[in-house]
């Protein structure tokens, strides 16, 4: 069987940016549009008022400074509160593929490669634009990749599950080069309107290259030494759109369709399940948490981020246990479902020098664990 090799990373990133201050405001003023239509029902008690959002909040709450979004001004007006996209003709290069192509392109150039030496592509993302035909199909034909091309969704941890698969088809011998992309439009299903999460999520997109190591061109190579995927079923993160919303004759824009959370369950589950996760995975492997170089987490909250990394090292995480150990992206990116890990890994790997072990971890909705032990070569 053939080793795989991580050999190139790419990153898209939308060119609008909103900062705290500016999300508060629109916030604010949708709340205290509601509050005055409703302003009879709240005076009779029969229904709650929207309270304010603050930059203090949501920074306390999360460590995010701001978010990349693809449409800025939709989700800033407080009567839409949600971007505002174009429609495309069925014969022009749809939103998301176009951003996959984009942060592929990157990692096919970090890589060596060009599209036509793929032959296999994951296009893996908490949401798809569409059922069918395949996101990573119409992906597959704009790079002129061969082979096959699949969809897959396993929520924030799409993108460890989809390396997995990428490195098993590689040693396999099923394909000898795949690319894995994670395009997150977030922003379509963020409830913005939603004061305990309106602050979440951002766009973007990352691409890796996988592939045999015996045949690989790029000078920078990562031997994937070993994956560890799990699933435990939980309700507290979810998102009830589907196909099935219109035989059910429910609101296509009620609160369940898009993305819920029971933050507090999720922070005090997740955690535990994560970093016991992690600790089996590098026991599996002979590998003590201490001695790995860096850990490039998923990025939800930063709270939980320090205490995944604390119960790993026994260190709390300072801005220098950061910088080194687990460097956190999500003051500048928010949270960018399955393409966090990946963000880190692709902007803080510098450093490491030949031997050195990581992990690239991600955790969430299912809930799903997904953890890549690497190796720099």
């Amino acid at each position: 069987m053939s080793d795989a090799v991580i050999t190139g990373t790419g990153l898209w990133r939308p060119p609008h940016v909103i900062s705290n201050a500016e999300l508060v405001a629109s916030y604010n003023a949708y709340a205290d549009l509601q509050n005055a239509k409703h302003a009879a029902a709240i005076a009779a008690g029969e229904r709650q008022p929207l309270p304010h959002s603050s930059v203090e909040f949501i920074e306390k709450a999360s460590g995010i400074r701001q978010r990349y979004v693809i449409e800025k001004e939709g989700v800033l007006d407080p009567t839409r509160m949600r971007p505002r996209f174009a429609p495309r003709r069925d014969d022009e290069l749809s939103l998301m593929a176009e951003i996959a192509v984009a942060a592929a392109q990157q990692a096919l150039a970090a890589a060596g490669r060009e599209g036509s030496d793929i032959d296999g592509v994951l296009c893996a993302a908490a949401n798809m634009q569409r059922a069918y035909p395949a996101m990573a199909c119409e992906i597959q034909a704009a790079l002129g990749a061969k082979g096959y091309a699949f969809d897959m969704n396993v929520a924030c941890s799409s993108a460890t599950f989809a390396i997995e698969q990428a490195a098993n088809a590689v040693r396999t011998g099923s394909a000898k080069c795949v690319l894995v992309v994670n395009p997150e439009i977030t922003s379509a299903h963020l409830e913005w309107r939603d004061r305990d999460c309106h602050f979440i999520f951002g766009d973007v997109c990352t691409a890796v290259i996988v592939e045999a190591a015996e045949t690989a061109k790029a000078a920078e190579r990562w031997r994937i030494v070993g994956t560890k995927l799990a699933t435990q079923y939980s309700n507290n993160i979810r998102n009830n759109a589907g196909f099935l919303n219109r035989c059910e004759d429910t609101d296509p824009d009620a609160r369940d369709k898009t993305f819920m959370q029971e933050g507090r369950k999720v922070f005090k589950e997740v955690v535990p399940l994560a970093a016991a996760h992690v600790e089996q995975h590098l026991a599996s492997l002979g590998l003590e948490p201490t001695k790995v170089r860096r850990f490039w987490l998923h990025q939800a909250n930063l709270g939980m981020n320090q205490l995944v990394v604390k119960r790993l090292i026994g260190r709390d995480l300072t801005p220098e246990v950061s910088d080194e150990v687990a460097p956190i992206i999500l003051g500048e990116y928010a949270n960018t479902a399955s393409a966090g890990s990946i963000i880190a890994f692709h902007e803080h790997r510098g450093g490491l020098k030949a031997g050195d072990v990581g992990v690239i971890c991600s955790f969430g909705a299912g809930y799903s664990v997904g953890s890549v032990v690497v190796q720099r070569l």
